[in-house]
């Protein structure tokens, strides 16, 4: 019975996965890490790297008094993406290879919920809370 228990025990441990945890990351993260140095820390578009760009990143505080005091989600993600219809004519980069992973169920508000990365998610999370009030 030992046997068979150390066996299994060898067994399973194959199983599992050794080396170096996938990294955990959170929207703030991401956005500190990709986002402010063109949108600024606050997201007003006046990041470090505004006077090398030909044109001034979007405010992304304003998003959602832009759109009637809604924050547009669904339009932001679907940017970040890249699918909003311009990929690979802005200066925005192409971030689709970052959100590729752990997808969670997301309801854009049209009751479906859809596999969506979990970066993404949390990325556009982070960015209702730069909203301006």
């Amino acid at each position: 019975m030992r046997n068979l228990l150390l066996g299994a025990a060898l067994v399973l441990s194959a199983c599992v996965e050794t080396g170096t945890p996938p990294e955990k990351t959170t929207g703030a993260q991401d956005y500190n890490d990709y986002c402010a140095a063109c949108h600024g820390p606050a997201g007003k578009g006046d990041g470090e790297t505004v006077a090398g760009l030909g044109k001034k990143p979007a405010d992304l505080s304003t998003l959602a008094a832009r759109n009637k005091g809604v924050f547009p989600t669904t339009k932001v993600m679907a940017q970040i993406w890249g699918y909003a219809g311009k990929k690979g004519q802005g200066v925005m980069p192409d971030f689709a290879p970052l959100l590729e992973g752990h997808s969670v169920p997301y309801d854009g508000g049209d009751g479906i919920a859809t596999p969506t990365p979990i970066r993404l998610v949390e990325l556009a999370e982070y960015l209702k809370t730069l909203q301006v009030k």
